[in-house]
């Protein structure tokens, strides 16, 4: 069997799964179908996800969801100003009765680790993180702890209300594959909220669609999605030119290339395409490299804003023809197989 039959075949299989998964998740958060699928590309890309809204909108019950439909381990940390380190990584404890320190896991031993308003903790707890996140692992007293695999980290925190607060240094908001914003839902799919959650516990009635193995497997067909040389240069283009326009005073690192590319392969994958084309960039553009972006006080005094920036990008920079970006090669060869 040919390479290429082989990848087409695997990703036929994951877009099956990833759509039982979307499809599960939406029966529970009405309404919000393009969030359901930008945070099921975040998971597929190994990414982790920054929500920032208001509450009672559902961020909560979108973590859950997923962790339900998915059949793997969810915890929850309610980020306050008096939150410890520890109390999220774990701690060593001395057990008397054995004579020995023993590890006690913290709350980020898990597949979905929701962090509920993050921006609550001081920086000393928040950049507890940082390691978890970027390496998969915890560091406890020179001891190194493996975290599960998936392990995803899903954070909010309320735009509005800021008092108290501690604002994301960069170089964590820089650990987040994406930023996402529910929104209020429209009249309608807020009439089926009060339809489908006022009569029941519909999250409750979840069933599991796949579990936390296979995840891991499609992650892995995801990473052979075929990003063409064109269409990588493309992904650099727009990262740098952020760098290089007027109204930032940071642009996206060389860390947003790369979590563009993974999501860009994952979301070429949930479509059921073995290849990335131009459109995927362009749609995760904004959510992957909006809140990576710092503007100068002069853009920030005449309400410039991050997407905005992006989306400039985006109609400036020339988009590759499709056989430059490897369109055409991979239809003949879908032919051909």
């Amino acid at each position: 069997m040919a390479a290429n039959e082989r990848s087409g075949r695997g990703v036929e299989h994951l877009a099956a799964e990833m759509e039982g998964i979307e499809r599960s998740v939406r029966s529970v958060l009405e309404g919000k179908p393009e969030v359901v699928r930008l945070l099921l590309v975040s998971l597929l890309a190994g990414g982790h996800v920054l929500l920032e809204d208001v509450p009672g909108v559902g961020k909560t019950l979108l973590a859950k969801a997923i962790g339900t439909a998915i059949d793997c381990s969810v915890s929850r940390v309610q980020f306050t100003p008096d939150l410890l380190p520890t109390d999220v990584t774990g701690v060593t404890v001395y057990h008397q009765d054995s004579g020995q320190f023993r590890f006690r896991p913290g709350a980020v031993f898990a597949n979905i680790v929701l962090g509920d308003e993050i921006n609550r903790a001081g920086p000393k707890t928040q950049s507890a993180l940082l390691e978890a996140m970027e390496e998969r692992q915890v560091t406890v007293d020179g001891v190194t702890h493996p975290l599960p695999d998936p392990f995803m980290v899903i954070a909010t925190q309320n735009p509005v209300e800021l008092e108290g607060t501690y604002p994301l240094p960069e170089a964590q908001r820089d650990r987040f594959l994406m930023r996402l914003s529910i929104g209020y839902p429209s009249a309608d799919a807020e009439l089926e909220v009060l339809e489908v959650h006022g009569t029941g516990d519909r999250l409750g009635a979840m069933q599991a669609v796949t579990d936390a193995t296979t995840v891991s497997e499609l992650r892995r067909v995801a990473e052979g999605v075929h990003a063409a040389p064109a269409l990588r240069r493309y992904i650099v283009e727009v990262v740098r030119g952020t760098r290089e326009h007027p109204a930032v005073e940071l642009g996206a690192s060389p860390r947003a290339s790369l979590s563009l590319l993974r999501a860009a392969r994952a979301l070429a994958a949930i479509t059921g395409r073995d290849f990335v084309i131009p459109d995927d960039v362009k749609q995760l553009a904004v959510p992957v490299l909006g809140h990576r972006l710092v503007l100068s006080p002069e853009a920030q005094m005449s309400e410039s804003s991050s997407p905005a920036v992006v989306e400039e990008m985006l109609r400036t920079i020339p988009v590759p023809s499709p056989e430059r970006s490897g369109q055409g090669r991979r239809r003949a060869a879908g032919a051909q197989g």
